[in-house]
């Protein structure tokens, strides 16, 4: 069995280089057609759900606009407008579903046929566990580390390109719909352009400034729990071993020591994560609660004045919405990343093994003493 992962012996501080190294081989060779097309997909839906979500801002002003003049026909035309862009934006989620899905279940195949191979490979499923380090249990690095560390990063990059590129879209909405704001402080008047837009970033900058500190401990939780699960993992496949081996009363009572000590510290770190989760809660859910209302009150001023119609009121707090959410992206999946890196970290810590199992199966040649 050919021991190919498109790698060379990278330095053993570097698990997710070696890791990348070894997976990016998907877009080279024969599957790189598929995934680069299924990628271009990806992205093509992501542009035509920001172009429905555009719309249906556009729908928000039109449609209230309608009600506050009274206007039926209008009211009508909008409703038959809705019902067209639900379709589109299901229709979307639908494609961009299967082609997410479509590309993880390639990419993780790819990644865990090349890891087998390397684990057969030599029989180095033999030797792997005698390597100290955190690689142990190799099967649990090929099954679910390997689904972790291919899984996320797709759901992560569509996300962040759709982030991207609704902060852009909906922050110029922003600026247009809310325009300037005249402020009397202390006896000095000045003017504040384009304030929904400062009000936004500043929002977003308070409540991820918040987050980020209640939860600042987080990923090294979740890497701490992922590595105790790990280990509780290795204990049972141990324990199950040594009971089928029929080893002696004692052997068999300190095999259960360890399976149990394994457990407590899977608890440990998940009452520790709960905390985590805990503590953000205060700040992430205040923040969906809040968010539409600051939008809603923010054009307050300018709909007194009559500067603004109520639809312009609606598309403008909709749009504030939807550029917290696009700001909030690292927020919102900053705890999946970290169990995205932790297990791109573990497996690249198993390729480095298999180097270095590899390395010494590698015959010496014999020096030339001619």
């Amino acid at each position: 069995m050919v021991f190919d992962i498109g790698l060379l012996p990278l330095e053993p501080h570097h698990p997710l280089r070696r890791f990348w190294r070894s997976a990016r081989g998907f877009w080279r060779g024969p599957t790189a057609r598929r995934a680069w097309s299924l990628m271009a997909l990806l992205v093509v839906i992501t542009v035509l759900q920001l172009l429905v979500q555009y719309r249906l801002n556009l729908w928000n002003r039109d449609f209230f606009n309608a009600l506050e003049f009274r206007d039926g026909a209008e009211i009508w035309h909008q409703t038959h407008l809705l019902a067209l862009f639900a379709v589109l934006s299901i229709g979307l989620a639908v494609v961009a579903v299967w082609g997410r899905m479509t590309f993880q279940r390639a990419w993780r195949a790819w990644v865990s046929r090349h890891l087998i191979e390397a684990w057969l490979g030599g029989e180095r499923y033999r030797h792997i566990e005698l390597v100290n380090g955190e690689h142990q249990n190799a099967e649990y690095r090929i099954t679910e580390d390997a689904r972790l560390a291919t899984d996320a990063p797709i759901d992560l990059l569509v996300g962040l390109l759709g982030s991207v590129l609704i902060a852009g879209t909906f922050v110029v909405v922003l600026w247009h719909v809310g325009g300037a704001l005249d402020v009397a402080l202390l006896g000095a008047a000045f003017t504040i352009p384009g304030y929904l837009v400062v009000a936004a970033v500043a929002y977003a900058v308070l409540t991820n400034g918040t987050l980020m500190i209640v939860g600042r401990h987080m990923i090294e939780v979740i890497e701490s729990k992922n590595q105790a699960e790990s280990e509780l993992k290795y204990a049972v496949a141990h324990f199950r071993e040594r009971a089928t081996a029929r080893l002696s009363l004692d052997d068999m009572e300190t095999s259960t020591a360890s399976v149990a000590a394994a457990l407590a510290a899977v608890m440990r770190q998940w009452r520790l994560l709960a905390w985590q989760y805990m503590r953000t809660t205060y700040v992430s859910h205040g923040n969906t609660l809040l968010a539409p209302l600051i939008g809603l009150i923010l054009c307050v001023p300018h709909y007194i004045q009559g500067t603004m119609l109520l639809g312009d009121v609606t598309q403008a707090a909709a749009a504030f919405v939807a550029v917290q959410g696009a700001f909030n992206w690292l927020i919102d999946n900053f705890p999946r990343l970290a169990e995205c890196l932790s297990s791109a970290n573990r497996v690249g810590n198993l390729l480095a093994a298999f180097d270095g199992l590899e390395a010494a199966e590698e015959p010496i040649e014999p020096e030339n003493t001619e």
